[in-house]
């Protein structure tokens, strides 16, 4: 937990810095993601750090909080639109903050093991703080490309691609499509120069190339035609067509030629 606190930390500065010194009109620039602004991706990160820090430290009042919502589902997804939007970007940095502080200040001491409540399925405290840090890299990255900022790919990416191989199942239940009973491999490349591996080797569908392209596909930030990925078998084109490493309905993704290398 030491360690993905500490990274989970790390990417949440590299966001702060990214907007930290930010006008009024950087702060409303928008971003990749349809109708939102840089303060909308802030707003958001701020809200969901303030439910995993709930889920965390009172799990029982979080699962009434999730059993409420869904008696109301269109009144809670209207809230979502509007959470935060008011506060100017002096209260919003505060808020973000706070809620990301608390909430690894609850995650460092837990069991990794522990299982927490989240809006789909529970979690272990581990792939909480790593879905929490996934988060905070993939709306960082819709930040940064509307700035026109390159980011430096660290290897904290690999709590990422964890989640993305992890989710192949789940990029298929969530379109109600049937997953395959099929082996894929993934071989990336690490920004360190190491090399990273899931999958057997003898898997004949085959996902390999850099890291960061693999990260940009699952966060759907990206889409897999501009990127550098070797993709081999039918099963593994599947996969990268429709990956999704989040929670929530089936995602949009990027139109291809958007960020064209």
């Amino acid at each position: 937990m030491k360690k993905i606190c500490a990274d989970l930390t790390k990417e949440h500065q590299e966001l702060d810095d990214l907007v930290a010194d930010l006008d009024e009109t950087g702060w409303g620039t928008m971003t990749p993601a349809e109708n939102w602004t840089v303060k909308d991706q802030i707003r958001h990160l701020a809200y969901f750090d303030d439910r995993a820090k709930f889920s965390a430290t009172e799990p029982e009042a979080f699962k009434k909080f999730l059993a409420e919502i869904m008696q109301d589902l269109g009144g809670y997804m209207k809230h979502l639109e509007n959470v935060g939007k008011d506060m100017a970007p002096v209260e919003l940095l505060k808020w973000w903050r706070d809620e990301r502080t608390a909430l690894v200040d609850a995650l460092k001491p837990m069991d990794p093991k522990a299982r927490l409540p989240w809006y789909g399925p529970d979690m272990s405290a581990l792939s909480h703080a790593t879905a929490r840090l996934m988060e905070t890299w993939a709306h960082g990255q819709d930040i940064a490309d509307a700035l026109g900022i390159e980011r430096k790919p660290t290897d904290r990416l690999r709590h990422v691609a964890h989640i993305g191989v992890t989710t192949f199942g789940w990029s298929y239940v969530n379109r109600q499509m049937k997953v395959p009973d099929v082996p894929v491999r993934v071989t990336l490349d690490a920004p360190s120069g190491d090399q990273w591996h899931w999958g057997p080797e003898e898997a004949e569908n085959i996902v390999k190339g850099s890291a960061l392209d693999f990260c940009l596909i699952v966060t759907q930030r990206r889409h897999v035609a501009d990127t550098h990925l070797e993709i081999i078998g039918k099963t593994a084109r599947e996969w990268m067509s429709i990956a999704q490493a989040f929670a929530g309905p089936p995602g949009p993704g990027r139109k291809p030629g958007m960020f064209a290398k």
